[in-house]
């Protein structure tokens, strides 16, 4: 097949060559973008007269047309014309003859798949952070339906102090947030439209570079035309509030699995998001959760596996920048598969109460508790602390817990302590105490989702 840059050349190419330098599997995905760019440029062509009115308007019925056929699936790429680009090019072409060549005056790929991947990525954030919303929306549905179930809060996987469960799923309601501000933020780099720099110096035709971004819909034009083919910034930014993200809902997974197995109990997961064991009847595991935890490898991959293929490029353009699409379409799907996953799991899941009340029932977590009750009556921290900490010590020995200590060895203790400590040490009591803002508090919690209601315009 005679190749559209082929003037220069020979020799014939050979197909498993033309095979490893094609991108089309790849960038095929970027076909609506790649159309939408054209109908924008040949606009302009034609009312700055580069072309004639006719052939503008021939071009751009052509190209609507390929669109018309994308949207019902018949069109057909091929590896011999390497890529997206060119793809377009030949299928306009036996739509509309030799007129189709005159689409790419004054363009060159090196803009035109720039241009693409800007627009890709700035409607594929929109999409993510619509998909951040809907998780958020259902972490404030399952937080105000548990205000006031108690639940051991932990440093270092170990039981803290007691917390509302509403409380720890409102942090990564808050993760999320900043999720979606820096993805906002990076908008203002990926709205910038590179068309009109050609391969790297401009053009001799009089284009008009602001009617094609006000056209595309986008907010600026590179001001530099070697920046503008050898940008990329804005995906490497994506790449980095994605990999931020993934962390956050990994932790997160993390926490499902942990709260989903025998020891914890708090949580059970529909079958719909569990899978079993081949060989041991009895499992069901959290395997969606496991995978999100695993897929937030993937993303850190493309991270430092763009930021590799950058480091050492001259300008302007360089082959190695094919490199720069499969990473940006493998994490846009992954993040938006795994925010729809997390979501249908937070709204189907099982919440435990009284399995997580009790559990903060039998351990130590209430030892902070009688420390600031001493504080409060006078006595310096410091000593409540270490007071407190010798009777934690002599009733891990004994095998009971500080609502277990009899009043009368409280009072050898210290004759501060008085027979409402009981009360103080209970749970329910600690969490409800805590009114500090931001804090734990019952009352706290419920402005906090309130907050988060009017924020997201539940």
């Amino acid at each position: 097949m005679e190749k559209l840059w082929g003037g220069r050349f020979e020799g014939a190419s050979t197909p498993w060559i033309d095979a490893f330098g094609a991108s089309i599997e790849v960038d095929q995905a970027m076909a609506e973008q790649d159309l939408i760019g054209s109908l924008a440029h040949v606009k302009m062509l034609g009312e700055t007269g580069i072309l004639e009115p006719e052939e503008a308007a021939a071009i751009s019925s052509g190209l609507q047309i390929l669109q018309q056929k994308l949207a019902r699936g018949e069109l057909t790429f091929t590896i011999q014309n390497e890529d997206i680009h060119l793809n377009m090019e030949k299928l306009l072409h036996a739509e509309i003859g030799p007129v189709a060549g005159k689409l790419h005056t004054a363009r060159s790929r090196n803009d035109q798949v720039a241009t693409d991947m800007h627009l890709y990525l700035k409607t594929h954030v929109q999409l993510i952070q619509e998909a951040i919303h809907d998780l958020q929306t259902a972490l404030v549905a399952k937080a105000a339906e548990h205000i006031e179930t108690v639940m051991p809060g932990y440093t270092h996987l170990q039981h803290a102090q007691p917390i509302a469960f509403a409380h720890h799923l409102l942090a990564y309601y808050e993760m999320l947030a900043r999720d979606k501000e820096r993805l906002q933020d990076s908008l203002k780099r990926i709205d910038i439209c590179p068309l009109g720099a050609a391969a790297l110096a401009g053009t001799t035709f009089p284009i008009d570079r602001a009617m094609t971004a006000d056209t595309l819909g986008f907010q600026a034009i590179y001001a530099n035309s070697l920046d503008a083919v050898s940008d990329r910034d804005f995906i490497l930014e994506f790449l980095s509030d994605a990999s931020i993200l993934m962390m956050h809902l990994s932790r997160f997974a993390e926490e499902l699995i942990l709260w989903t197995s025998h020891e914890f109990q708090f949580v059970t997961l529909t079958d719909a998001y569990s899978t079993g064991s081949s060989i041991m009847p009895q499992k069901k595991n959290p395997d969606m959760a496991e995978l999100i935890r695993g897929k937030t490898g993937r993303v850190y991959g493309n991270l430092f596996g763009l930021l590799t293929v950058l480091k050492g490029l001259p300008l302007a353009y360089n082959k190695d920048l094919q490199e720069d699409k499969e990473g940006m379409f493998d994490t846009v799907e992954t993040l938006l598969s795994s925010l729809k996953i997390f979501t249908g799991m937070i709204e189907t899941m099982e919440v435990h109460s009284e399995t997580m009340r009790q559990s903060t029932e039998k351990d130590f977590s209430n030892a902070t508790e009688l420390a600031d009750y001493l504080a409060a009556k006078g006595l310096p921290f410091r000593e409540a602390h270490e007071i407190v900490g010798k009777l934690v010590l002599a009733c891990t020995k004994k095998g009971y817990y500080l609502q277990n200590v009899p009043l009368a060895d409280y009072q050898a203790i210290s004759p501060l302590i008085e027979a409402d400590i009981y009360d103080k040490l209970a749970s329910r009591t600690a969490v409800s105490r805590r009114h500090s803002e931001g804090g734990t508090g019952f009352d706290q919690v419920a402005s906090q989702i309130e907050k988060a209601k009017q924020a997201l315009q539940m």
